[in-house]
This record gives structure tokens, C-alpha cells and sequence, in this order.
């Protein structure tokens, strides 16, 4: 630390300090008892005296006489001594002390801020061992408590001020700071406070100290072992110099004043004058000396003791080495004595079984080319078991195995040995591996034609129908129906042991061969291949034949077609084919590409079979079921066979491509027939369904994959027929009603069991609409007599001008007389629940074409009925009560089968495996939405029955007015009244004709009560009248009751019109005069004549009007 060695010496000269000096401490002052006291000189002296004394030392008390401070020897004589204080300067002196701004301004380093959280970590890691450094820390003082004597109560100030000075232990962890700047800004030596008041030692204490050793290096403040010591840092200086002060402030400076007026900390000792301070680093490097010292004295022994061993062993190494050397020269003596001579007979004997083994080798060479040639004649002539057997033997003479010809002239049995690796062999290898391919090209060939061969003879022999049923009584189970028909044996799994017998040879050659792997490759492409051409094979020629038949052989030759113009004469003999051809096209394509598939996969396990069979003994034929395929346990002689054949064939890979490449070709034809198909009759349609549904689930039971590309197709397809099959019904049905005269039609057996058919399908479906999609079936074969709706044309309607016996439908002892409009509504009604039963996935699509259908049926019915429509499309001179009448049972009719058609739907749509119930009920609330409508339209038609008959009424009362009473008439009842009483049995006996009893009354009682109203309104305008007259009126009345009171709803009309009349009656007057005037007879006469003409009804009625008596026979 002090590096002029002046300055240290000339702080030794100085004398010790006056025990009367202000900075002098209790720990200076000389004890009672004598004790030497210790020197203090340069630091080559201390070194010298203290190595001097190893053996005696004996730990002292030090102390330091001396300021080493710079500024302190800057200070005259007389306040370095500390008898003045450092602001004390003599007035005589001219040495100015330096000030605060003279010490250039030290820029402080920011200290940053850390967390205390951020050291849980770390205290969780050195708490057990600062739990233990306690635990040892309060044992040694448990220790001092005997060896130190108790503080006594006046020396507790002398003792904080002396705990600088003793280098005791250090700080407590209680007060020792948590984070690393605190820890270098607290003092080297723990404070009073936290450690208390500190003991002084008696003699004897301190002497038992001394012989216990050095202080331990725990003294010395942890600042001067810390490896980034500087003491230019303002907080290192700080802490070394204990806060010491180094200029102090003169006297009426800024800094005095601050100092007088109160906020002063507490006082600073001068760094000049702070001789403690400097007997604390003179300590702390006694320290650390006494501690090398130690460590030097008691590793000295050791190291002496272990180089003593070192250097005897360096002797006896040495003479292992002589012994070495000795015993080298006495074995080559040897060596050259008895071994030489001995290998040299040992190389000789071994040199002529070389030569030995040399002839043997060029023998058994000339057997291996002798046997290569054998083989290439075997194959050449067709022998491949026999060129098969060589080559193993070839093999086996090459590798040095025993083979029968392995014998010279003497029979004798030739030594041999591997030749593979020789020179002369070097391209045998390639020519066996020629002859190996070779042969296994040959049986590869056999292989191919056997499998291929099995596979076309199974698409020729199978049966079409056979296959068909099989796929529908697949569909059925996977929808949870069970068929109660005996499913007969595929064929795909039958005559596998002609199969089996021809493979076996075959693939035995193969595994020989070493050609399985190839083979099985090339297999896979004869399979991709045939797949191909079955989907091309059954379409129509790519070529005229009309014109190709008119021209000659040559110029067919001369002119070849391109690949589009073959394309486009494809395409548009597709679109010629009619519905029976297209059936038989799909069915021959679908059919042969599946069962191919299938007979693949029975192919397949037939291999596995054989191949598991190689190496094993044959098992009689008569052990083997027709359809056993299964393979006994693996065994090391077929596993690699077996093994090859999977890995090569991939038939989950094989069936994916052949699956694909065959709905690709085959979605092509579709979209080519995509028009002709969405315009098929609804059976043929429904076939056509039906087929591609059953092959797209044949083919993703064959190979896994959904077939998206064809199910897209087919969809769109089903989707447009949906469309046009509903617009076609809808005008097929718009053009009946336009066309209908709105007579009443006789429902026919055949109308009776379509209509059955509705009546059951709220239960379960029609039998008729279910064999439609037997496709097995020949469709000619599954049409029955009553089925000609199937053919989807209109049918034919009768113009109704024959007498013909008329029946109406019946539904729950209801019967409705029809017109030809709602049997035909009826009909097109099967057609859509046929199209449900068909396709029951599609049930709301074909559902919404339903209601669009019944919707027209009501508006059209609206239109040329109460709109009078049927005026201008059927000639009809008016729309009588009797269309009215068939038009209200033609709505009662529809509106009683909407909700067993609402039921059917529910069944349907609600089935499937994804049922959108939100879907369903909407449905079933557009149901009952249709049938109000078509209820609210029958309404509509009684309200203008009611109002044709009341504006009758209304007519007939204003003709009664008019009436001139009074005058005598000839006829018993007036015309108005026959009139109206006519018309209103007439309406009577048409509505009681046509329409139910109680429908009858709901209509004839506001009838009745329009007529009350409108005669009652025009007899009560009336004046009082005389009994002629008003006798006249109850005759009128008395008709009316006579016939219209039977009728139900008559009531009390007929009371309430003659009481009425009785109101008018005037009282009897005394006669003047008996003879009536002529001339008034005449004019009643001539007023009575024109009543005649009022009776009728007038040409400008409105044009819905009740029957007159010539058509009430209608």
C-alpha cells in the first residue's frame, strides 16, 4: 500500500503519542503490568523480524506511531503531532492548505436500484449455510465468554471508539446489509451497536490469545479481498478510510457556516490526523504476513518427506532397467539357437499345402464354368426348374459348400473353399444374376397369364344379377335392415384351388428367382391397366359407322381421325343411348370394375396361402375346404416370401388408384350424360340413382376412399332432376286445370290405389314405390298393370260429354266427388313421395318442390274458379254452383291427404344419420301452413256461394216491392218466388250432390238467413194493406215454407215473413159501393202484365250464378 519507503520510515521516527492528545483511545494506554513493547519500523524490518521469529512468535500489540497520509505530511510539524487542530494553522505560516477547490470533483458512479425480490433465490440456496456460519459464530463466543472478562459499564464509551482499532470478528449477518452496494458502503469493522459492547481481555485472556495463533483473516474487512479493489473509487476510499475527512473546511467558508448553523452530521475525524487508522492497516498486513507464514511452516514438512520418496524411487527404476537389458540379450540368443531353424521347416511344409490348396481351387474352377455353361442350356431349352437347381448348385460349388459334382476322377470328395472373391470369378456373379432374371422374366410371364386369365374368366362367368342383389343387401344392412332373403356365396371367393395349384410352381420359381418383388410390380400395372380398359371397352365406337360403311377399306386407312374428333363422335353416341341402353352401359362398368377389384383381393390372399405353403409338405386336396384361405403360422421359410409380396403389392395403394382411375374415366360419362340423365322418366331415374349409389358404396368398401369426384356428380345430377321433375309436374299440372271443364270425374281402381298408397305411407312406404329400385330386376319385369304412372307421361282425361257411372274417393267413410284436375294433383302427389322413397336423403329439397307444387294447385284453382279463369282457358259460359262445389271438394280432398303426406316426409327426413331437426320442423310447419291456405280457400268458397245466393235474395226482394199488391192477379204464387224458391232447391240438390251433409248445412243456413233478412227489409217498406193483397203475400210465403221448410236451415223464416205480412193488414171498412170500375180493372190488369217479366233472372246477373233447371240434371 505505501510505496515510498521514506514516508514510512520517517512515521516510525516519531515519538508515540502524548497519552494526553484528543485522539489518543483506551486502547493505547499502557496496561499496569509490564508488557514488551513492540517496534514498529520499515516494512523490510517487520518482514525480517517476524521471519526471524517462527518458531517463538508471540502475537503482540501493535501500534502505529505515525501519520503516513499524504496531506497529513503536508501539515506543519506541530499539527501532525495532533497537539492542534488540522484549522489551526500558526498565523506565521505561508503554507495556504489546500480547499475543496483545489480537489478536482469525483463523478460518482450510479449505483442502481435492485429489487429485493430478485434475491429470494439466492437466499433459499445460502441459508442453510449461513444458518451453520451462525450456529459456529455463536460457539466461538460461547468459547470467548471464558477467555474475555464482561464489559464494565465506564468502559463502554472507550470501547466503541477502541472497536476500530481491534481487529475482532466481523459483522453480524443481523446487521449485515443484504445488497452488494450497502455491503461496500458499511464500515470494515462491525459497529458497536450491532455487536455490542466489546470485552476487554485480562492479561491472562490475552496471553492465551497469543498462544492460540494469528488472528484470523476474518479481521480484515472483505473490501480488501475483493478482486475489483481500487482505491480511486470515492466508495472503496470511503470505506478505507472510515469516512475520514481529507481537507478540512476553513474557517468562514460556505461549508463552516452550513456547519455552525445546526445541520452538520456527526463530527469526521481528519484523514491527517487519524493515527487509529493507520495502526488498522499496519494490522491488517500483520495479519495476512503471520498467515503466509503459517501456511509456508506447515506444507515444508510434507514437501521434504514426498521428495525423499521421490528420489528413492528414481534408484530402483534405474536398476529395473539393467535387469531389463539383461534379459534382451539372453533371449536373442535364444531366438537365433532354436526358432529360426524351426520356422524355416514350418514355412516349407506350409508352402506345399499351398500348392496343394492351389490345384484344388483351379479344379473346383473349372467346375464352376463347366456348371455356368449347363445353366445357360437349360434356359435356352426352356428347363427353368432344372436351370433353377444349377444355379443353386453353381452357387453353393462358389461359396464352398459340398455339392454333387464337387469330386475328382477318383471319386474322392475335393476339398472347397469360397471362390467369390477371386479375380477369375470376378463377373460370374453378373452372369448368374443374368441367368436369374432371365429365368424369372419366364415365370414372371406364367404369373401374369395365370392371374390375368383368372381374373377375366370371373367377369365372364359372374352373374349380373347376382352381383346387384349382393350390393342391395349390402346397402340394407348398413342402414340397419336385415334381409330376409338367403344371401348366396360371392363368386369372387370360389375356384381358388385350380387357382391355387397353378400358383404354387409359379411362385416357388419366383422366390428362387429372386424375381417375387419384380413380378408382384408388374402385376400391379397389369391390374392398373385391365381396369382401364374394362371402363373403355363397353362404350359406344369413336367412329361413324353410317359413313365409315359408304366409303372403302382404303380410305378408312388414308383418313385418320384425331383424338377430338373421337372424342366428340364418343360423346354424342353416349348422349344417343336411350334409357334401357345407358342402364345396361353403367351396369356392365360398375359391375366389372368392382368384381375385378374383388377377385384382386381373393387373388391376394391365395398368394399369402401359397406362400405360406413353400417349405412345407403338401396337405391332401381333400382337407382343403373351396373357400379356405387360411394361412398356417409364418416360419422362417415363407416369411420373406410373404413379406415381399405385401410390401410390393400395397393393396390398400393398388385398390385407392384402381378406385380412383376408374371413377375418374367414369364421372367423364356422366357429365357427357349429365342432360339426358336429369331428363329420365322418374323410375328410370331413380334406377339410375340407385346404381350409382350402390357402386360408389361397393367401391369405398373395396378400398376406403369416399369417391368425392363421382358422389359430386351424382349429386348435381339428383339435383337437377329435383328441379326439372318438379317443374314438369307443375306444368304438366297447370295445363290439366287449364284445359279442365271442371266436370266430376269417376275415380277410377287405379286412382283408388294411388290413392292407398298416400293413405299408407304416413305408416310405411308403398311396395311399388320400393321395387322400383330393385335394379337387379329388368325394369319390363318390375312394372306392374297399375303402375303406367311410372313412364312420367300425362294422362289422358275424358271430355265428359258420355254418360258414364261417376264414383268418388273415399277417404275415412268421406266421400269426394273430383274433378279430373285433383286426380291429376293426386297423381303427381305419388310421383314426389315415390321421388322421397327413392331418395330419402334429399327429403327436404323434394319436400319444398312438393309445396311449390300444391301451392299452384290451390292458385290456379283460385284463378279459374273465383276468378273465373275457366270462362276464357275451358270455354265455360259461366261458373256455376256445381264447379264451385267439385272446386271445394277438390281442396277438402287435397287438404285431407297433406297430413298423411306431412307424416310420410317426418319419416323420411328424420332417418337419416345426420337428421337437422331444426329443418324437419320447419317442414312439418310449411305443411300445415299449405293446408290452412287450401282450408281458407274452401271458406272463400262458401262465403261467394252465400253471396251469390244473397244478392238472389236481394233481387227477388226488390222485384216483391214492386209488386202492385192490390191488384188481383190470376196466378196463385208471383214469379219472383217461384223463381227464387227454384233456384234455391236447385242449389240445394247440386251442393247436397256434391258436397257432405254437414257442409250442406253450413252453406243453406246463411242462405236461409239472407232470405229472411232481404224479404223481411223489402215487406216492412211496405204500406198497410188490404186482405187481398195481403193474402197474395202469404200465398207467396205459404209456397215458400211448402218448399223450401224441409230443407235443413230453413228455421223460422217462413214465421217471420207471415208475421210480418199479418203487421200489414189494415182494419175492414164498411163497403160504400160493390161494382168496381172498369177502367180500374183494366189499368190493374195492365199493371199486373209486367210483373211477369220481373220473375226471371236479368241477362246482367253477376257471372258466378246458381244452375238453372235446364243443366240441374248436371
Amino acid at each position: 500500500m505505501f510505496s515510498n519507503t521514506a514516508a514510512r520510515k520517517s512515521v516510525d521516527s516519531l515519538e508515540p503519542w502524548s497519552p494526553t492528545s484528543p485522539t489518543e483511545t483506551s486502547f493505547h494506554r499502557q496496561p499496569t503490568s509490564s508488557l514488551p513493547r513492540l517496534r514498529r519500523g520499515s516494512t523490510a524490518s517487520s518482514i525480517h523480524s517476524i521471519g526471524g521469529q517462527l518458531d517463538s512468535f508471540k502475537p503482540q500489540t501493535v501500534l502505529e506511531a505515525g501519520q503516513n497520509a499524504i496531506s497529513a505530511l503536508l501539515q506543519p510539524p506541530i499539527v501532525r503531532t495532533g497537539l492542534q487542530p488540522h484549522t489551526a494553522a500558526p498565523p506565521s505560516s505561508a503554507h495556504k492548505p489546500p480547499t475543496s477547490r483545489d480537489i478536482p470533483p469525483v463523478t460518482l458512479t450510479n449505483v442502481p436500484h435492485v429489487d429485493a425480490a430478485e434475491f429470494t433465490s439466492y437466499l433459499t440456496q445460502v441459508g442453510a449455510l449461513y444458518d451453520q456460519l451462525r450456529r459456529i459464530q455463536e460457539s466461538d463466543d460461547d468459547v470467548a465468554d471464558h477467555v474475555f472478562r464482561p464489559a464494565k459499564p465506564d468502559e463502554l464509551a472507550d470501547s466503541r471508539d477502541e472497536s476500530y482499532l481491534r481487529p475482532g470478528s466481523r459483522q453480524s449477518s443481523s446487521a449485515r446489509p443484504m445488497s452488494s452496494g450497502s455491503a461496500r458502503s458499511a464500515s470494515p469493522i462491525s459497529s458497536p451497536t450491532s455487536r455490542g459492547p466489546i470485552r476487554r481481555r485480562s492479561s491472562s485472556g490475552y496471553s492465551r490469545k497469543q498462544a492460540q495463533g494469528p488472528s484470523p483473516l476474518s479481521t480484515i474487512p472483505t473490501v480488501y479481498f475483493d478482486e475489483d479493489f481500487h482505491l480511486e473509487n470515492p466508495r472503496t476510499f470511503d470505506i478505507v478510510s472510515e469516512k475520514s475527512e481529507v481537507v478540512t473546511p476553513t474557517p468562514g467558508s460556505a461549508t463552516d457556516k452550513k456547519l455552525a448553523n445546526g445541520n452538520a452530521p456527526a463530527p469526521r475525524k481528519p484523514l491527517a490526523t487519524n493515527a487509529i487508522l493507520q495502526e488498522k492497516l499496519s494490522w491488517y498486513m500483520d495479519t495476512v504476513e503471520m498467515h503466509l507464514i503459517s501456511s509456508i511452516s506447515t506444507a515444508s514438512t510434507t514437501f521434504f518427506t514426498a521428495l525423499g520418496s521421490l528420489k528413492e524411487l528414481h534408484s530402483e527404476a534405474a536398476d529395473s532397467v539393467d535387469q531389463i537389458k539383461t534379459l534382451r540379450k539372453e533371449l536373442e540368443a535364444l531366438d537365433h539357437e532354436i526358432a529360426t531353424s524351426g520356422l524355416e521347416i514350418l514355412g516349407k511344409q506350409r508352402r506345399r499345402e499351398n500348392l496343394q490348396q492351389l490345384s484344388d481351387a483351379v479344379k473346383q474352377l473349372n467346375d464352376i464354368v463347366g456348371s455356368l455353361a449347363t445353366c445357360e442350356n437349360l434356359v435356352e431349352v426352356g428347363d427353368l426348374q432344372g436351370a433353377l437347381n444349377n444355379i443353386d448348385s453353381l452357387e453353393n460349388l462358389m461359396a464352398g459348400r459340398a455339392t454333387a459334382t464337387s469330386t475328382d476322377g477318383n471319386n474322392v470328395a475335393l476339398p472347397l473353399r469360397d471362390l467369390r472373391d477371386a479375380v477369375a470369378l470376378q463377373g460370374m456373379g453378373e452372369d448368374i444374376s443374368k441367368l436369374r432374371f432371365r429365368i424369372g422374366k419366364a415365370f414372371e410371364s406364367q404369373f401374369l397369364n395365370i392371374l390375368l386369365g383368372d381374373l377375366r374368366r370371373h367377369i365372364d362367368e359372374l352373374s349380373t344379377s347376382e352381383v346387384l342383389s349382393r350390393w342391395s343387401s349390402a346397402a340394407r344392412r348398413s342402414r340397419g335392415s336385415h334381409s330376409r332373403e338367403q344371401s348366396a356365396f360371392p363368386a369372387y371367393l370360389t375356384k381358388t384351388e385350380d387357382l391355387r395349384s397353378q400358383l404354387m410352381p409359379v411362385l416357388i420359381g419366383l422366390h428362387r428367382s429372386k424375381h417375387i418383388a419384380i413380378a408382384i410390380a408388374s402385376y400391379r400395372e397389369v391390374v392398373m391397366r385391365e381396369i382401364r380398359s374394362l371402363v373403355k371397352r363397353p362404350l359406344p365406337t369413336s367412329h361413324d359407322d353410317d359413313n365409315e360403311s359408304m366409303i372403302s377399306a382404303s380410305t378408312v386407312n388414308s383418313k385418320r381421325l384425331t383424338q377430338q374428333e373421337k372424342s366428340s363422335i364418343l360423346a354424342r353416341n353416349l348422349r344417343a343411348l336411350d334409357e334401357q341402353d345407358a342402364e345396361e352401359l353403367f351396369t356392365k362398368l360398375y359391375v366389372g370394375v368392382t368384381e375385378t377389384l374383388r377377385r384382386l383381393t381373393t387373388q391376394v390372399k391365395v398368394l399369402f396361402d401359397v406362400a405360406s405353403s413353400i417349405g412345407e409338405a403338401p396337405a391332401p386336396s381333400a382337407d382343403r375346404s373351396p373357400s379356405q384361405l387360411k394361412s398356417p403360422p409364418l416360419n422362417s421359410a415363407n416369411r420373406d416370401i410373404q413379406e415381399d409380396i405385401h410390401v410390393t403389392m400395397d393393396m390398400a395403394n393398388l385398390l385407392g388408384q384402381a378406385v380412383d382411375t376408374s371413377q375418374d374415366k367414369i364421372v367423364k360419362v356422366l357429365r357427357v350424360r349429365s342432360e339426358q340423365s336429369t331428363q329420365l322418366p322418374l323410375a328410370w331415374f331413380l334406377r339410375y340413382f340407385t346404381l350409382n349409389l350402390y357402386f360408389a358404396n361397393e367401391c369405398e368398401s373395396i378400398s376406403g376412399r369416399s369417391g368425392t369426384p363421382l358422389k359430386t356428380v351424382v349429386n348435381s345430377h339428383i339435383k337437377d332432376f329435383i328441379q326439372s321433375h318438379g317443374d314438369a309436374e307443375q306444368q304438366k299440372l297447370a295445363q290439366a286445370m287449364e284445359s279442365d271443364q271442371w266436370n266430376q270425374k269417376d275415380f277410377t281402381e287405379r286412382d283408388n290405389i294411388l290413392l292407398n298408397r298416400i293413405l299408407e305411407s304416413s305408416t310405411r312406404d308403398s311396395k311399388s314405390w320400393t321395387e322400383g329400385t330393385q335394379i337387379w330386376i329388368p325394369f319390363s319385369e318390375c312394372q306392374n298393370d297399375e303402375d303406367v304412372e311410372a313412364t312420367g307421361r300425362p294422362r289422358a282425361e275424358s271430355n265428359g260429354t258420355a254418360k258414364e257411372k261417376t264414383r268418388g274417393a273415399v277417404i275415412d267413410e268421406e266421400t269426394f266427388i273430383l274433378p279430373n284436375s285433383a286426380i291429376l294433383c293426386l297423381e303427381g302427389m305419388t310421383h314426389f313421395l315415390h321421388l322421397i322413397t327413392g331418395i330419402p336423403s334429399l327429403a327436404s329439397d323434394i319436400s319444398n318442390s312438393l309445396f311449390a307444387y300444391l301451392k299452384l294447385f290451390n292458385s290456379r284453382c283460385t284463378q279459374l274458379i273465383l276468378g273465373a279463369g275457366a270462362m276464357r282457358s275451358a270455354g265455360l259460359r259461366n261458373i256455376t254452383t256445381k264447379h264451385l262445389a267439385l272446386a271445394s271438394q277438390s281442396l277438402a280432398f287435397i287438404s285431407t291427404l297433406i297430413p298423411h303426406v306431412r307424416e310420410f316426409v317426418r319419416r323420411h327426413a328424420g332417418s337419416g344419420p345426420n337428421v337437422n331437426n331444426v329443418a324437419v320442423s320447419g317442414m312439418m310447419g310449411e305443411f300445415d301452413r299449405v293446408r290452412r291456405q287450401f282450408q281458407e280457400h274452401q271458406n272463400n268458397i262458401y262465403d261467394k256461394i252465400i253471396e251469390i245466393m244473397g244478392s238472389r235474395a236481394a233481387a227477388h226482394a226488390k222485384t216483391a216491392k214492386g209488386i202492385a199488391w192490390e191488384q188481383e192477379s190470376e196466378a196463385k204464387v208471383n214469379l219472383y218466388m217461384e223463381t227464387l224458391v227454384k233456384e234455391t232447391i236447385t242449389l240445394h240438390r247440386v251442393l247436397a250432390k256434391h258436397l257432405p251433409e254437414g257442409t250442406v248445412r253450413l252453406i243453406m243456413g246463411p242462405v236461409f238467413d239472407s232470405y229472411k233478412n232481404q224479404l223481411g227489409n223489402a215487406l216492412d217498406t211496405l204500406e198497410p194493406m188490404s186482405e187481398g193483397a195481403t193474402s197474395r203475400i202469404e200465398s207467396d210465403i205459404n209456397y215458400l215454407i211448402a218448399r223450401l221448410g224441409k230443407i235443413e236451415g230453413f228455421g223460422d223464416v217462413g214465421d217471420h215473413l207471415l208475421g210480418i205480412v199479418t203487421s200489414k193488414k189494415l182494419k175492414p171498412a164498411p163497403v160504400e159501393n160493390n161494382t168496381a170500375d172498369p177502367q180500374l180493372e183494366k189499368q190493374a190488369g195492365s199493371d199486373g202484365e209486367p210483373s211477369k217479366t220481373d220473375g226471371p233472372v236479368p241477362e246482367d246477373a253477376p257471372k258466378v250464378s246458381s244452375d238453372n233447371p235446364s243443366n240441374a240434371s248436371n
